[in-house]
């Protein structure tokens, strides 16, 4: 049976792995051996169906940004986690899925980031209470500020077309730029914290 929740893991993965623009509504028939008919029983149009294509995929990584925080010791190993989830995505995703959203589709991005409650910038808000609160981050740091911040850097360390990745791997941006900046932020204890788990960066594909 063609369910809309079989509709929506289709064409997401189809998104995911070809990008936005070259995946249609006869190729999401296609793939599932259905009818138009049956797609537009459940979504109006296509913007209509990649709305909710993208609200199951930011439910999908705000699960898994909460299970990486609960599963790690300290704030440090949080972030590495959590860094590691996002350079394994950056390799899963066609950049075309995000790049064809933002061309084409105006706004749709943003709009389901923000219905999904601003997830990670709040999730970095927490890492850093959590990070004061033991002692590993300075108790003078703008948490808003760095939340942002960190969040726009994870972003960069995506961004192929400002350091592509023929001449910049993941982990040279890593240790060219989180790595410094978190050093920045940390105490004493924190320093010496990031400099047993620095490690934890590096990402094995």
């Amino acid at each position: 049976m063609i369910t809309r929740e079989l509709i929506i893991d289709t064409a997401t993965k189809l998104f995911i792995q070809h990008g936005v623009k070259i995946i249609t509504i006869d190729r999401i028939v296609k793939e599932l051996h259905t009818s138009k008919r049956t797609i537009y029983n459940h979504f109006e149009d296509k913007i209509t169906l990649l709305r909710a294509c993208l609200d199951v995929y930011h439910k999908k990584v705000r699960t898994e940004n909460e299970e990486l925080i609960k599963s790690a010791d300290n704030v440090i190993e949080a972030m590495a986690f959590m860094h590691q989830m996002i350079v394994r995505r950056s390799y899963q995703v066609n950049p075309n899925f995000f790049g064809d959203i933002i061309r084409y589709y105006p706004g749709l991005l943003n709009e389901s980031y923000r219905q999904n409650d601003n997830f990670a910038h709040k999730q970095l808000i927490y890492l850093a209470e959590w990070g004061i609160k033991d002692g590993i981050y300075k108790p003078d740091m703008d948490i808003e500020v760095v939340g942002k911040t960190v969040l726009a850097m994870l972003k960069l360390l995506k961004d192929n077309k400002q350091f592509p990745v023929t001449e910049f791997s993941k982990e040279r941006l890593t240790f060219g730029i989180l790595v410094p900046y978190l050093r920045g932020l940390c105490t004493i204890k924190g320093i010496e914290l990031l400099q047993i788990q620095e490690e934890l960066f590096k990402v094995s594909i």
